[in-house]
C-alpha cells in the first residue's frame, strides 16, 4: 500500500471519528429534550402543536435555501436555517426548538447520504441547543425594549454562528485535506456578511411578528432577495480566487524538466478544481502519472485502473490552433460532479497550458540529450571510443591544475610502426579493426584512474596519474607496449604489430600541451634510436632552442610585414558558386621558409604583439575583400578571432575602423570564434560580442561539435553560423556516429535559423552526401587550397566551365528537378542579399 493511499485510509478514519463525536452530543442533547418536553413543556394546545409544526417547516424551509460550494465530489451547502432556530428558540422553548430542529433538517436532507444526514441533523441541533441555552442564561423574559429584543438575540445568534463554524469547519478541513486555520479564514468576510444579513433578518422577523403577525408575508421576499444576493457574492469571489490560483498554477507549470512539470500539473489540478484524483497521459511513451494533492500514486507505463470511481472529466492536450495532440488530462470524482461553464472554460485553459510546458519539458529535454551526444562525440573517437586529443588535453589540464598530494602525472605517446602498410596491403577496413584491437588492449593494461587517448591515425597516448615516483612511469609505460606485442588475430590471421613510444612525466610550468610536446619528442627518440620506448631527456630536446629563437624574431616579423594572409573560399554545395573566403595567417619567414601557425600563435597571443598582429592580418583580409567586390565578386571574408582579443574592451571600435577604413559594409566580415571559447562567462566578452552583432558584423561559431558546451555558447553568443569541424566531414562516409553529429548540427542550424557550413571537404562523394543531409556550404581542397588573394581573384573570373565565380560544377544540371535537401536560409540577423555562409581565420588560422 502506498503512502498516498495510507494517508487517505487515516483521513478518513479521523473523519468518521469527528462526526461520529457530533453525532453522540447530538444524541445526549435530543434525549434531553425529549424528557423535557415530557416532564416540563409538553404542548397543551392546538396552538402549541402549529408552532411546533410551523418551527419544523421553518427549519426545513431554511435548510433548502442553500448557497452551493463544492470541495471534491461533495457539494457543501450554506443554509439560512441557523436564522430559523434563532427564531425558534425567541418564541419557543428551547426543548421544542431542538426537537423541531432535527425533524426540520431530517426532512430538507433525507436524500442526501446517511454520513451527511447525520452530521447535518446533528450539528444543527446542537447550535440549537446552544442558541436557547444562551437566551435561558441570559435576561431574556418578556422584551419590552427593541433594543434589549436586539441585544439578547444577537448574543444567541452569535453563539449559534460560533458552534456551527466550529462544528463544521474542522469536518470539511479534513475531507479537503486544508488546514483548520485556512479553512476558517477561507471566505471569512462573506461568512461574517451572511451571518450579518441573516441576523437583521431574524431580528426584522421577530419585530414584524411582534407588532403585526400579516406583515410576515413581506419576510420570503425579503429573505429570497438576500439569498439571491449573497449567492451571487459567493460565486464571485469563488470565481476571482479559482483565477488567482490558476495564474499561480500556470506559473508554476514554467519549469524545463519534465517530471517536475507533470508532478506540478497533478498535485495543482487536484487542488485547483477540488478533484479526488488527477490523471495524466502522455501518448509519446505511453506514460501515465497519476496522484492528488498529497502527492503522485502512480508514475509509468501499464497504469492499474484508478481505485477513485465516480465522475471522470478528460480534457486533450492540445495547443491553441488544436495541430498538436500530446494526450489527456482527466478529473476523477469520487461521486457525481458537474462543472460549471467557468469551471469547464478554466480546465480548458490549463490544459493548454500544461500541454505548452510539457512541450518545451520535452524540446529542453531533447535539446539536453543532442548535447549530450556531440559533448560525447566531442570527447571521444568514433572508431575506438577511447578519450580523443581535446578530451586528454582537457583532463590533462585539470589533472595538472588540481594536483597536490596525488602523485606523479605522466604522459606515455604511443606510435604504431609500419601501419601505413595494413592499409595498404589489407585495405583501410582491415586498419580500422587493428585500431580497435590495439585499443581494447590498452584499455585492459592500464589502471583504473589512466586515460587512455587515441589522438588520431595509429598516434595513442596513455596518461598516468596518481604514480608515486617518476621512476614507475617507465615500468608501465613497458607493460603498455608489451601488451601489444603479442600478435592480432584478423580474418584468420595473425598480423604483428609493433609500436614505439615516448614518455615524458608532468613539467613544472607549460601545462598539458607541453606535457604532450615532450612525449611526441621522447617517442621520436624512440623511432631515431631504433628502441622500443624512450623517456624524455631536456638534454636532447631541440625544438625548445628553435621556438625560442622564432619568440624572439616576432617583433621583426611584426614590423616587417613577414605575416601574409591566404584564403579558401567557400562554396555553395549544389550550384558550385562561391559565396565566402576564409582568412589563414602564414609566416614568411625569410631563412625557414613558410611556417606553421600552430608554432606561432600561441607565442604570438602570450606576447604583447596581439593586437598589432590582429590588426595587420585584419587589413589584408579587408583589403582583399575590397578588391574582389571592386571585381564585382562580392564576398564576405572570414577572420578568426583570438579569446584574448575579446577581453580588450576597445576591440570592436577597432575592428569598426578598419571596416570604415576600407569602405566596406559591416555584414562583409565574419568574426569566428572556437567552440573552446569559455571567456564568454565574462561581462566583458558579452558585450564585445553584443556590441560586435549589433554594429551588423557576422559572428560564427566554429569547429562546431568538438567542443564541451556547445549548447551553452549558442545561449550566451549571438552567433549567425556554425561550422561543422573536418574531423566529421573526414569520417562521415565510415562512422555511423559522426555523421549522426553533423545531421544533428544540420537540424539545429535550422531550427535556430543559423547558416552552417562544413569544413575538410576533399571528395565529390562528400560533397554530395552532405548536400543530401541539408548542408549548403562547404570548403576544402575538392574545390582550392589556401590561395593568396590576387589567384583567388584570378579563378573566380576564370570560373569553372567559363562561368565566372564558380570553382565547382553544380550537382544538378540547369532547369532539373530535384529534392532540396532542407530550409537553405542565412541566419538569424541575415540582411537582405547577404551569401548564407562566409569563412574563417586571423589569430589561429589552421590547415585545410
Amino acid at each position: 500500500m502506498t503512502l498516498t493511499r495510507r494517508r487517505e485510509i487515516e483521513t478518513d478514519r479521523r473523519l468518521r471519528l469527528l462526526v461520529g463525536l457530533v453525532v453522540v452530543l447530538a444524541a445526549g442533547v435530543t434525549l434531553t429534550a425529549l424528557w423535557t418536553v415530557s416532564v416540563s413543556t409538553p404542548p397543551r394546545s392546538s396552538a402549541d402543536v402549529a408552532t411546533l409544526v410551523t418551527l419544523a417547516l421553518m427549519i426545513a424551509l431554511g435548510t433548502l435555501v442553500k448557497a452551493r460550494i463544492r470541495i471534491r465530489s461533495t457539494t457543501h451547502l450554506i443554509s439560512w436555517n441557523e436564522t430559523a432556530i434563532v427564531l425558534g428558540v425567541a418564541i419557543a422553548p428551547t426543548s421544542w426548538v431542538v426537537l423541531c430542529t432535527g425533524v426540520g433538517v431530517a426532512l430538507a436532507s433525507w436524500r442526501l447520504p446517511r454520513i451527511k444526514l447525520l452530521f447535518g441533523v446533528s450539528k444543527n441541533i446542537i447550535v440549537a441547543f446552544g442558541a436557547g441555552a444562551t437566551l435561558a442564561v441570559l435576561p431574556w423574559g418578556p422584551p419590552t425594549k427593541t433594543t434589549h429584543v436586539i441585544g439578547m438575540l444577537g448574543v444567541a445568534y452569535l453563539v449559534a454562528a460560533l458552534l456551527d463554524d466550529l462544528l463544521a469547519i474542522p469536518v470539511i478541513a479534513l475531507a479537503s485535506g486544508t488546514r483548520i486555520s485556512r479553512q476558517f479564514r477561507s471566505n471569512l468576510d462573506l461568512r461574517i456578511g451572511g451571518f450579518a444579513v441573516r441576523f437583521v433578518v431574524a431580528v426584522c422577523t421577530l419585530l414584524i411578528l411582534r407588532a403585526d403577525p400579516r406583515l410576515l408575508l413581506a419576510v420570503p421576499p425579503l429573505v429570497l432577495s438576500l439569498h439571491l444576493a449573497y449567492s451571487t457574492r459567493i460565486r464571485t469571489r469563488t470565481e476571482q480566487q479559482a483565477w488567482q490560483r490558476l495564474a499561480r498554477t500556470t506559473d508554476a507549470l514554467n519549469v524545463v524538466d519534465l517530471d517536475q512539470v507533470l508532478t506540478t500539473a497533478v498535485t495543482q489540478a487536484a487542488e485547483l478544481f477540488s478533484a479526488d484524483e488527477v490523471e495524466i497521459e502522455l501518448r509519446e511513451g505511453g506514460r501515465t502519472v497519476r496522484g492528488t494533492t498529497a502527492g503522485i500514486r502512480h508514475d509509468g507505463g501499464d497504469a492499474e485502473p484508478s481505485a477513485v470511481g465516480g465522475t471522470v472529466i478528460p480534457a486533450a492536450l492540445e495547443g491553441h490552433d488544436r495541430a498538436v495532440d500530446l494526450g489527456v488530462l482527466r478529473l476523477r470524482f469520487a461521486g457525481p460532479v458537474e462543472l460549471s461553464e467557468r469551471e469547464r472554460y478554466t480546465l480548458r485553459t490549463f490544459a493548454s497550458a500544461l500541454c505548452t510546458a510539457v512541450r518545451n519539458a520535452q524540446a529542453y529535454a531533447e535539446l539536453a540529450r543532442v548535447a549530450e551526444e556531440h559533448a560525447h562525440a566531442a570527447a571521444h573517437d568514433a572508431l575506438t571510443g577511447l578519450a580523443n586529443r581535446r578530451q586528454l588535453l582537457d583532463e590533462g589540464t585539470r589533472q595538472l591544475t588540481d594536483r597536490h598530494a596525488d602523485g606523479v602525472s605522466a604522459l606515455v605517446l604511443i606510435d604504431l610502426n609500419h601501419f601505413k602498410e595494413v592499409n595498404d596491403t589489407l585495405g583501410h577496413g582491415a586498419g580500422d579493426r587493428v585500431l580497435m584491437q590495439v585499443a581494447d588492449r590498452l584499455r585492459g593494461a592500464t589502471r583504473p584512474g589512466d586515460l587512455v587517448a587515441r589522438l588520431g591515425g595509429d598516434e595513442f597516448a596513455v596518461l598516468l596519474r596518481r604514480l608515486p615516483a617518476p621512476a614507475v612511469a617507465a615500468h608501465r609505460a613497458d607493460a603498455l607496449l608489451a601488451a601489444l606485442h603479442e600478435p592480432l588475430h584478423l580474418d584468420g590471421m595473425r598480423i604483428s604489430v609493433e609500436a614505439s613510444g615516448g614518455i615524458a612525466v608532468a613539467p613544472a610550468t607549460g601545462g598539458m600541451t607541453e606535457l604532450l610536446r615532450r612525449a611526441d619528442v621522447a617517442m621520436y627518440q624512440a623511432k631515431r634510436a631504433g628502441q622500443r620506448i624512450s623517456t624524455y631527456a631536456p638534454a636532447r630536446d631541440t625544438a625548445d632552442l628553435g621556438r625560442l629563437t622564432l619568440n624572439g624574431e616576432l617583433p621583426r616579423a611584426v614590423a616587417d610585414h613577414e605575416f601574409t594572409v591566404n584564403f579558401q573560399p567557400i562554396v555553395d554545395l549544389g550550384s558550385g558558386e562561391v559565396t565566402g573566403a576564409e582568412a589563414l595567417a602564414r609566416w614568411h619567414h625569410p631563412t625557414h621558409g613558410i611556417i606553421d601557425p600552430l608554432r606561432f600563435l600561441e607565442a604570438v597571443e602570450r606576447s604583447g604583439l596581439l593586437p598589432a598582429f590582429a590588426e595587420a592580418i585584419l587589413d589584408q583580409a579587408l583589403i582583399a575583400a575590397g578588391s574582389w567586390r571592386a571585381a564585382g565578386f562580392d564576398l564576405p571574408v572570414s577572420v578568426n578571432v583570438s579569446p584574448r582579443s575579446l577581453l580588450d574592451a576597445r576591440f570592436p571600435g577597432a575592428v569598426l575602423a578598419r571596416l570604415r577604413a576600407h569602405d566596406l559594409p559591416p555584414d562583409r566580415l565574419v568574426l569566428e570564434l572556437t567552440e573552446t571559447l569559455t571567456l564568454s562567462q565574462l561581462d566583458v566578452v558579452d558585450r564585445v560580442l553584443s556590441r560586435l552583432r549589433d554594429s551588423g558584423v557576422r559572428l560564427a561559431l566554429d569547429d562546431f561539435g568538438t567542443g564541451y558546451s556547445s549548447l551553452s555558447l549558442l545561449s550566451r553568443i549571438p552567433v549567425h553560423e556554425l561550422k561543422i569541424d573536418r574531423s566529421f566531414v573526414t569520417a562521415m562516409e565510415t562512422s555511423a556516429e559522426a555523421a549522426a553529429v553533423i545531421r544533428s548540427t544540420l537540424d539545429l542550424g535550422r531550427s535556430l535559423d543559423l547558416a552552417v557550413v562544413a569544413e575538410g571537404v576533399e571528395s565529390e562523394p562528400q560533397r554530395r552526401a552532405l548536400w543530401e543531409l541539408g548542408c549548403v556550404a562547404g570548403q576544402g581542397h575538392l574545390f582550392a587550397r589556401p590561395l593568396p588573394a590576387g589567384s583567388l581573384l584570378a579563378a573566380l573570373q576564370r570560373g569553372a566551365g567559363g562561368r565566372p565565380g564558380m570553382l565547382a560544377p553544380p550537382l544538378h544540371d540547369a532547369g532539373a528537378v530535384i529534392r532540396l535537401p532542407g530550409r537553405r536560409q542565412g541566419g538569424r540577423g541575415r540582411t537582405a542579399g547577404s551569401p548564407p555562409t562566409a569563412g574563417q581565420t586571423a589569430d589561429e588560422p589552421r590547415r585545410r
